[in-house]
């Protein structure tokens, strides 16, 4: 116990001489959790609470084309900037260049008599199949002319496509409307009144929203929940940095051949090196924790809620962060010099974590990647943080995800073991 401890306090005063170590495993975790929260936030708010700015061009002077534009501000996603219809399609872009809207509508000419041209198509139909016409003209049913739809280029394919489908069901709105009142008029000859209109298209069904959750808890999830986890193991991982030059610089110096002429073995070393920086990785997993529960809120994001299960977290927390040791360790182990030990273990956890969920969310991975993600540790490590912290499990509903996460952990503490002895060291 007295050469353990020994040996602890050697690594300790080792680990706080590497400035660039401590920066990677404490200051970069917690700007990129601040930062990415922030970004992720800030999109949220953009999707749920602030209004997209919309330049409107209406080069239509009839009915059809008013009540699209009042559907679409009904929609409450657009703060609608109206433009003259004078302007050309060059001003109008322009405009978008300078950032005064990142989405624009233009409305052509002869939007509304095609709109109701092809309603009136539409009833008449309908009403023959009804047998309550007996006019045999069917005609050709009316394309109304499309809208132009001008989106500044950063704007992503996915928020474009929510900004499409709300302009989709604003224009869906107004042709039910021109429908309902050329069925109406055919049968009693007199317009729709407003309040049956509004009865028949405005009476929807409204959507409630749920998120799943194992202790029947309906807190709906936020940036902080998702990043704050994520992050957290990136900054385990990363140090492989630190603890991979340690094994290196040892090996290099010769301490590996010393301690074999003293009365003791390298696997005192090792569990040493295990224990320090297992404290290291829970200190950071305590500091980031932290600063999503308390500093998050002062800087105006979502405060981070820690799952009930606080033993549960905890032990999830030692497992990830001994398995970041374990592979930081082996990493060392077969490095040659620390400039591999740093470039390969910062590539490789890197990497690791793209294809574990940690920088695109695993659900969206091609099938191709699946195979690999289970490969990666971090992907185990997400998804029980997941499991605690969005979808109120405890210990007991996420051991599927230890369980690996374990075996890997077993599995890199074997290959250790055998890279030291294969190049004598122990």
């Amino acid at each position: 116990m007295y050469k353990l401890r020994a040996t602890i306090i050697k690594d300790l005063r080792v680990l706080t001489r590497d400035k660039v170590g401590l920066t990677l495993m404490f200051v970069m975790p917690i700007v990129l959790a601040i930062v990415i929260t922030s970004v992720q936030n800030g999109t949220f708010k953009l999707v749920n609470e602030n209004k997209v700015p919309l330049l409107v061009c209406n080069r239509d002077s009839g009915e059809a084309s008013r009540q699209l534009v009042q559907a679409i501000d009904h929609i409450g996603m657009f703060s609608i900037i109206g433009v003259s219809a004078a302007q050309t399609d060059r001003q109008l872009t322009d405009r978008m260049h300078a950032k005064d809207a990142l989405v624009a509508i233009i409305i052509p000419p002869g939007f509304s008599q095609k709109i109701m041209a092809n309603a009136q198509f539409v009833a008449s139909k309908a009403l023959r199949n009804m047998g309550m016409q007996q006019d045999e003209k069917t005609g050709q049913p009316v394309r109304p002319e499309p809208i132009t739809l001008y989106y500044h280029p950063v704007l992503q394919e996915s928020f474009r496509s929510s900004i499409q489908g709300s302009l989709n069901g604003a224009l869906q709105l107004v042709q039910n409307k021109a429908v309902l009142r050329s069925v109406y008029l055919s049968l009693d000859e007199k317009q729709v009144p407003d309040s049956l209109e509004n009865e028949i298209t405005g009476n929807l069904a409204d959507i409630r929203e749920i998120p799943i959750s194992r202790d029947g808890s309906r807190n709906i999830p936020n940036a902080t929940q998702h990043n704050v986890p994520a992050w957290t193991i990136f900054a385990m991982f990363f140090i492989v940095i630190s603890l991979g030059s340690s094994v290196v610089r040892e090996k290099l110096n010769g301490s590996f051949i010393r301690l074999k002429t003293l009365p003791t073995s390298y696997l005192v070393a090792l569990v040493s090196k295990q224990v320090t920086y297992l404290s290291v990785a829970l200190l950071q997993a305590a500091v980031i924790f932290a600063i999503g529960v308390w500093l998050f809120p002062l800087m105006g994001l979502p405060r981070l809620n820690l799952p009930k299960d606080l033993a549960g977290l905890f032990l999830v927390t030692l497992i990830c962060g001994w398995c970041a040791v374990s592979y930081a360790i082996c990493i060392g182990v077969f490095a040659q010099t620390q400039e591999q030990a740093n470039g390969f273990g910062a590539v490789s956890v890197v990497l690791m974590a793209a294809i574990g969920g940690i920088m695109v969310p695993s659900f969206v991975m091609p099938a191709s990647f699946r195979a690999a993600m289970q490969l990666s540790p971090l992907h185990w490590c997400l998804e029980s943080y997941y499991g605690l912290f969005l979808e109120g499990g405890k210990l007991g509903d996420i051991l599927s995800n230890i369980l690996p996460l374990l075996g890997i952990t077993f599995l890199l503490q074997v290959i250790i073991l055998v890279g030291l002895r294969r190049k004598r060291l122990i």
